[in-house]
């Protein structure tokens, strides 16, 4: 119930977040154009809350169903209008203007997702380093010769150095090519290029995990069990665990790796575990009480340590991207852009086939997505709302009726032929804009519910 509560609650905050930064766009290059704003809602349906403010005593409201909102502007086709108040109803304006008032509200999302990407470079965030695990049998990686402990240094001409920025370019490339080239070092600094066959995830349609497909698992160096961080109210403390002490068994198996601590500990909770570290040379045994801490649907042990992060080669498995706040605005836009145009291409290869619809996903995975995310930490969350947040901003632009970009297409339509297009033309592609929508719709939760149960 607790690991339900806080999904939800992630999710209703990006959605609050999304929608509010978006009406906003709408809502202030109206106002900077002159048109009066009669409305302003956070979803959709029965009013939950209401109040008027400002000059023109705009209602602002919270709705019932929070999957969207909308910016009500004075508008002749919705109701008279008063003569003096004509040259600030949205139909009287330029089609520019008009052009203007509805590319602000996509526009709004990527300029968050810019900030936030911005922020982020800015501030740092940690980062495992591209390490590759065992590939699975018969997955292209393993075909090629791929071998747990290896590192990415680059994803065809592209170099790398986290995990995230691997896998990016991976996907990014894969899109265009029929083999993919992997540039990696083993432990003892040997180069060797891997060259990946990609025919069974084209043939799967880029449905699922596409990495996992080929067999590209995130892996990690071999870490000696050395302790580098205590808390101070934890229950290593407590049995007098310190800094520096290297764990040689628990309950009497040896350990020589960290992932074998806390493989133990996490299965242990509320147990009293009997350690042996070495201290000065010296061998230590301790009983260290396993706290129990909850963790999505189940109960995990923690002691409350940290790992020096080193592999036993002394090289470090995590990294720290930070730039300055010039460069940091580069990589923001740069990465901005790039996701962008990767939805778009993802969109186009659908329509042609050649990528999985069963990759469409609705609000129940964006939701699970959000709780994941979250219970991460705060970089992994806003890096999931910067991702939604473009995501929209694409998804509004594109041509179809009733979205932003339906009424763009309308607008350019006007502009060329010099002419409003006719009321019936526009009513007939708002009912068309509409039944995709819902179609979409339709496919998207079903693909939910079919993840959600066939896992």
């Amino acid at each position: 119930m607790n690991s339900l509560l806080h999904t939800l609650l992630a999710f209703a905050l990006a959605l609050g977040v999304l929608v509010l930064v978006h009406e906003l766009g709408h809502y202030f290059v109206a106002r900077a154009c002159g048109v009066k704003v009669l409305g302003f809602s956070l979803g959709f349906g029965p009013r939950v809350w209401s109040r008027r403010f400002g000059r023109d005593q705009t209602e602002w409201m919270i709705s019932a169903i929070p999957l969207g909102g909308f910016v009500r502007m004075l508008d002749e086709r919705e109701g008279d209008v008063a003569p003096a108040e004509l040259a600030r109803a949205f139909n009287r304006q330029s089609p520019w203007r008009r052009i203007a008032i509805v590319i602000a509200g996509p526009l709004a999302n990527f300029l968050l997702a810019i900030v936030l990407y911005w922020g982020l470079f800015i501030y740092g965030v940690e980062e495992p380093r591209a390490w590759l695990g065992a590939p699975p049998a018969a997955t292209a990686a393993a075909e090629a010769g791929v071998v747990a402990g290896e590192r990415v240094l680059r994803v065809g001409d592209t170099p790398v150095d986290t995990w995230q920025e691997a896998s990016w370019a991976l996907l990014q490339q894969s899109l265009e090519q029929p083999v993919l080239d992997l540039e990696v070092i083993d432990g003892q600094s040997h180069i060797t290029l891997r060259r990946l066959d990609l025919a069974a995830v084209r043939a799967a349609g880029w449905e699922g995990d596409a990495l996992a497909r080929l067999g590209l698992v995130p892996g990690r160096p071999h870490v000696l069990p050395v302790v580098a961080q205590v808390g101070p109210e934890s229950t290593a403390a407590a049995a007098g665990v310190e800094v520096g002490d290297r764990f040689l068994s628990i309950n009497g198996r040896d350990v020589d790796d960290w992932m074998e601590v806390v493989q133990t500990v996490r299965a242990s909770p509320g147990q009293v575990l009997l350690a042996k570290v070495e201290r000065a040379g010296q061998t230590v045994e301790m009983r260290i009480a396993i706290a129990s801490e909850r963790r999505g649907d189940g109960t995990v042990g923690r002691i409350g340590i940290t790992v020096r992060a080193d592999d036993a080669s002394g090289e470090a498995w995590t990294t720290t991207v930070r730039y300055s706040p010039v460069r940091a605005l580069s990589r923001a836009l740069s990465e901005t852009w790039e996701k962008s145009v990767f939805s778009l291409q993802m969109m186009g290869r659908m329509l042609t086939g050649d990528v999985s619809w069963r990759n469409l996903s609705g609000p129940v995975s964006i939701a699970s997505y959000a709780g994941q995310s979250a219970a991460m930490g705060a970089d992994y969350y806003l890096r999931f709302l910067a991702l939604v947040s473009l995501s929209l901003g694409v998804l509004n632009l594109l041509p179809v009726p009733i979205l932003d970009g339906g009424h763009l297409l309308y607008y350019l339509a006007e502009i060329i032929r010099r002419a409003p297009l006719s009321e019936r033309a526009m009513e007939s592609g708002q009912r068309a804009g509409m039944a995709l929508l819902l179609m979409l719709m339709a496919f998207a939760l079903y693909n939910d519910f079919s993840r959600l149960f066939s896992g």
